[in-house]
C-alpha cells in the first residue's frame, strides 16, 4: 500500500471501475476499487453525475 501524506491512501496497483447494476426495479451506478475487498459505493443511476459533469 502506498501512503500519500496529503491524506490519500491507496494501493499502488489500484483499479477503479464504474458500472450500472439493475435488479429489475431500479438501476444503481456502482463505483468500485477492484483491488480491495469492500471498496465500493453506489447511488441511484438517475442521480449520478454525467461524464461531462465530472470533467
Amino acid at each position: 500500500m502506498v501512503v500519500d501524506h496529503n491524506g490519500h491512501v491507496g494501493a499502488s496497483n489500484e483499479t477503479v471501475v464504474g458500472s450500472i447494476d439493475s435488479d429489475g426495479r431500479s438501476d444503481e451506478y456502482v463505483i468500485a476499487d477492484i483491488s480491495a475487498d469492500g471498496a465500493w459505493l453506489s447511488m441511484r443511476a438517475d442521480e449520478a453525475a454525467t461524464l461531462p459533469a465530472w470533467r
